[in-house]
């Protein structure tokens, strides 16, 4: 069997009577998909080319497009699907191992959606956000025990870096070269605006976003790659990436064909070269290991910058955190099963890890129990997709969340999970020049800031809702949260009672 014979996953349908041969899909389509035949003088599509991205229905002026899924089917078998099928099938033609971008897709449980908030009414009143404060602005970083003061009232004890974020959001790391120049410039500007922070990923800073130092978090990883000491000072905290929701104990690959000029200085490798970064840090292979690295960027940073470690959700990521907790870490960033990435094995993708719900509340248990809580803060991420999502996430001990697919969206992505192409229609996750230029970064961040304003104006209002004025006061509060539909366990490892209890 030939590749060309594995069934498309879509078709596109297009309305001869309408078409006006315009081909502006044909000019717009980075796939190749569309072609005009000049001697019938009709346009033509190559279904197996296409990856549903949007861009032709939505840029064709007579709507004459319509992308719809292939038509044709398997024999009907619940254990080998046409899906499964047709992974063996890609795999005996090409002896690799199969890719995928964005996060899981499978339908796994999602406990943000099995999570009700729970809302004041006579005892306890509601606050109208409207015309009463409210307060959404988080410090991240370790707290003291108890603080201590002078004979004047000063403040004796001595404060960790912090973090002083406006609202619980940050745009997590997106790597330059995984995603392009201008949605970077996107993300740098709307933190700023926003006064939040953006995460660089372990590209390195590009030399043109050194200015938006105060909302970026630097990021060192196994690569090391874009590290050197102003890099390091730069950023306004540092993130040591041990590994990522999509893929924990999996390395990085950015191919040679996305290390350009620029992408190749800020990365400080030879232009056209693969980026690969391996699974571990080849220095860290303890805890004692780990706090060596936490001291070194401290150490570089003369003690003024918050460190953050960045761990993938795990069976015992309890453990793991409660002794990333004692490594010196100020903050401990979680990322979910459900984590979006430019590139992953589907095997791994789809089968490792585990929700980030589960993992959240596991690990703010866990400090408690051990009473270190007030020692590290807690990003977490792994498909945070609206204002709910991050409320549930605070109530079940979160400071803060990371987002990452949201806000590509935001800037316009589709969703078509082929960014491992390099061949992005909306000009977010490609090098190509001529495909960058269609993310235009002063729409691309004001959509972001958009975003960030509506989602900050409904935290409030449920804040509101609960009788609560501040954000802080709801950190692992899961007295306001009850289960829907859950088990015994699912409700005891989540801290939750179920509704109506």
């Amino acid at each position: 069997m030939e590749i060309n014979d594995i069934v498309p996953q879509y078709e596109v349908r297009r309305n001869e009577r309408s078409c006006s041969k315009c081909r502006v899909c044909e000019l717009q389509c980075a796939n190749e998909v569309h072609k005009y035949d000049a001697q019938a003088g009709v346009m033509t599509a190559d279904d197996s080319k296409c990856v549903n991205c949007h861009r032709c229905y939505a840029l064709c002026p007579v709507k004459a497009l319509k992308i719809r899924k292939y038509g044709h089917e398997f024999r009907e078998n619940a254990n080998w699907t046409g899906q499964v099928i047709t992974e063996i099938y890609k795999q005996s033609n090409s002896g690799s191992v199969l890719l995928s971008s964005m996060g899981n897709p499978q339908g796994c449980p999602i406990y943000w959606d099995k999570l009700l908030i729970n809302a004041s009414q006579v005892t306890n009143p509601s606050i109208d956000p409207l015309r009463e404060p409210m307060e959404t602005r988080v410090f991240l970083g370790a707290k003291p025990a108890k603080l201590e003061f002078d004979e004047d009232g000063n403040l004796k004890t001595r404060l960790a870096p912090q973090l002083a974020i406006n609202v619980p959001v940050l745009f997590s790391a997106m790597s330059y070269g995984s995603i392009s120049r201008n949605a970077h410039e996107s993300l740098a500007r709307a933190a700023e605006e926003l006064g939040t922070l953006y995460n660089t990923g372990e590209g390195g800073l590009h030399e043109d976003f050194y200015k938006y130092g105060k909302s970026t978090i630097v990021q060192v990883a196994s690569g090391r790659f874009g590290v050197h000491p102003d890099y390091l000072i730069a950023g306004a905290a540092i993130e040591i990436k041990i590994g990522q929701g999509a893929k924990p104990g999996i390395g990085g690959h950015l191919p040679g064909e996305k290390i350009g000029e620029d992408v190749s200085r800020t990365r400080m490798i030879p232009e056209g070269s693969d980026a690969i970064s391996p699974a571990p840090h080849h220095d860290i292979y303890s805890i004692e290991d780990l706090r060596q690295l936490v001291y070194s960027l401290k150490e570089a940073t003369n003690y003024k910058k918050p460190i953050i470690v960045k761990v993938a959700a795990v069976h015992n990521i309890a453990a793991i955190a409660s002794g990333i907790a004692r490594s010196g870490a100020d903050i401990i960033a979680i990322d979910g099963f459900r984590g979006g990435t430019g590139a992953a094995p589907t095997r791994i993708r789809d089968n490792v890890g585990i929700p980030i719900e589960l993992a959240l509340a596991a690990v703010d248990q866990r400090l408690r129990d051990e009473g270190i809580r007030n020692q590290v803060s807690l990003i977490i991420a792994g498909s945070v997709r609206n204002s709910a999502d991050i409320v549930k996430a605070i109530a079940l001990g979160a400071d803060a969340v990371y987002i990452g697919t949201a806000a590509l969206i935001a800037m316009g992505c589709h969703l078509c999970r082929s960014c491992h192409l390099g061949r992005c229609n909306w000009g977010i996750a490609t090098q190509r020049k001529d495909l960058v230029k269609r993310l235009d970064p002063d729409v691309g961040y004001k959509r972001l800031v958009n975003l960030i304003h509506a989602w900050d104006h409904e935290i409030k209002e449920m804040l509101g809702g609960m009788g609560i004025n501040a954000i802080e006061s709801l950190k692992g509060n899961r007295l306001m949260l009850c289960g829907l539909g859950l088990n015994e366990k699912e409700l005891e490892i989540l801290g939750v009672r179920h509704a109506g209890e």
